[in-house]
């Protein structure tokens, strides 16, 4: 019977990570998709991130009723507990990046064509670093590996640096082309979404390095930078 409960144990935290992981690749591609939409002016494939949206809301429920029901029939401890609070807390950040992708892509049709606008090109390199954090985050959980989840989190510096220059570049091409306001504004509010990705990529590293070695890292609590989200 201990045996029997062990294996069902380990199965129901294989399926636990499963999800996560299905989460995460969904957001990936939710980000890709939202960007090559924006560039393209795809408003077609903006809304069909719009729409996929819907299957990262319902893992995240699903992630939420197993956790649950472990915690509840299993009474984990230790490493396991943390395994599976980590899960709970990861999913519920994954989501949100996927709520970010949609909000990207929402935008999409709200933007102008236009041509030779320097912050428009700077805006997928970027978005390939908040991308890069994801897919590395959720790589860093797969394998509780706290060096690549520490990785990521330093990345973030390199993403809020990018962020900062095309907000000046955008402040500055408002000041001077006037008639592309109402766009490049919209830009500003995408690539605040992309810097937040970012920020919520780098709450999963803190969470993995958290269930990786039972310490927070550089003292600080994981999902500290969701309580300045807006």
């Amino acid at each position: 019977m201990a045996e029997h409960t062990v294996k069902a144990f380990d199965n129901e935290i294989t399926q636990l990570r499963g999800l996560i992981a299905e989460m995460g690749g969904l957001a990936e591609v939710a980000i890709r998709d939202a960007i090559t939409a924006l560039v393209r002016h795809d408003e077609v494939l903006a809304n069909t991130v719009v729409l996929a949206d819907t299957r990262l809301d319902a893992l995240e429920a699903e992630v939420d009723r197993l956790a649950v029901r472990i915690i509840a029939l299993r009474a984990p401890m230790a490493d396991d507990l943390r395994d599976v609070i980590a899960a709970l807390k990861i999913s519920g950040v994954i989501e949100r990046i996927g709520d970010y992708s949609k909000n990207i892509a929402k935008r999409v049709g709200q933007i102008e064509r236009l041509k030779k606008f320097e912050p428009l090109t700077l805006i997928p390199a970027m978005a390939d670093i908040a991308q890069g954090m994801v897919r590395d985050v959720l790589n860093a959980y797969g394998a509780r590996d706290a060096e690549l989840a520490v990785e990521v989190i330093e990345r973030d510096e390199k993403l809020d640096n990018f962020y900062d220059s095309i907000f000046r570049n955008l402040v500055a091409h408002m000041m001077e082309n006037p008639a592309t306001i109402s766009s490049a504004a919209q830009l500003l509010f995408i690539t605040r979404n992309i810097e937040r990705i970012g920020d919520h990529a780098t709450n999963v590293a803190e969470m993995v390095y958290y269930a990786a070695t039972g310490q927070y890292h550089a003292g600080r609590e994981p999902g500290r930078r969701d309580e300045q989200d807006s």
